[in-house]
């Protein structure tokens, strides 16, 4: 019950916080947790705000969810100083919802540490070793939260189309883990998926130097920061192009206008994914090509330095002007 408690006792906080420290503005961090308490904290104080869009349900399932409290909801779009978001899709979605004006896109940046890492490649090497990753081992690799939106369980039914020596390391931990346990067993992988668990952020990154190919066949994104951290440690990325993916995932195949920065497959498709993986194992050359153009898409413009900056200027100063 605490995200309906949360609904009203953050603006009622906030109310109380704001009597004492007098507030220029506010930011609302994602419309489906904060929309309601930023509304009500406006019509309170008459503070101006931020509304921030960064999530990565599909907006028709929050809509859902949030219709006991629509008026509310609604009214955190329409009364938004600005509204920014973190991909063109997520901006349709504010479009949609009633905003007035241009939504503004500033979009997340990828993990520093998968820019410019700080560890020891030892670590790494250590790694493999702990995770049993052999000569002549190719790992598919995902960190995400193990949910049904990520698409973990299409990935595992591609390994069944796959040689034995390609496995995949799971990542995260997540609701579906028991789930994605018992289809790995019941497709006889339990030897080809290797699962972490759930682990610290900070030690993310190893674990994607330890893969080869990254692959999220999400089946919805507000935007995907690990995929754009993937393409930081210059992974091939094979991903569906689903809400904000379609931002910076570009295949020749399906977007000849564009510079190729990954490989795109439909969602649910497990047989687009294992021709893809094997396409990437046969060609090395052009896929260091895909893999560099895609790094320096990233370092120029995901970089947190410059989300900051841009978030600074276009948005907290514009709020309480």
């Amino acid at each position: 019950y605490n995200k309906h408690y949360f609904q009203f006792a953050a603006a009622v906080r906030a109310y109380f916080l704001h009597r004492k420290y007098h507030y220029d503005g506010a930011w609302a961090m994602m419309a489906h947790g904060t929309g309601v308490p930023v509304s009500l904290f406006n019509i309170l104080t008459g503070v101006h705000y931020a509304l921030t869009l960064q999530e990565g349900d599909p907006p028709e399932y929050i809509e859902r969810t949030m219709k006991p409290l629509w008026p509310l909801f609604k009214r955190a779009f329409t009364h938004a100083k600005v509204l920014q978001s973190i991909s063109y899709f997520l901006a349709d979605w504010g479009r949609r919802m009633g905003y007035a004006h241009e939504p503004l896109i500033i979009r997340n940046g990828a993990n520093p540490e998968s820019i410019q890492p700080t560890f020891d490649m030892h670590e790494v090497e250590a790694l493999k070793a702990k995770l049993g990753k052999k000569e002549g081992d190719i790992f598919l690799v995902n960190t995400a939260r193990l949910v049904h939106q990520k698409g973990f369980d299409t990935t595992i039914r591609a390994l069944t189309l796959l040689p034995a020596h390609i496995k995949l390391l799971v990542v995260g931990g997540g609701p579906d883990e028991a789930m994605l346990k018992s289809l790995a067993e019941e497709l006889g992988l339990g030897e080809r998926v290797i699962f972490t668990g759930q682990i610290d952020r900070s030690e993310v990154t190893k674990y994607r130097f330890v893969g080869d190919i990254f692959v999220g066949p999400s089946r919805s994104e507000g935007l995907g920061n690990a995929f754009l951290s993937a393409m930081a440690c210059r992974l091939p990325v094979v991903a569906t192009q689903v809400g904000g993916i379609a931002d910076f995932l570009f295949d020749a195949k399906r977007n000849p206008e564009k510079g190729t920065t990954g490989w795109a497959v439909d969602p649910e498709n497990h047989e687009q994914i294992a021709e893809v993986v094997r396409e990437i194992i046969a060609h090395p050359e052009g896929v260091r090509a895909v893999t560099e153009r895609a790094r320096q898409m990233v370092v120029a413009e995901y970089d947190w330095g410059i989300v900051a900056k841009r978030m600074q200027r276009e948005v907290f100063e514009k709020v309480t002007e």
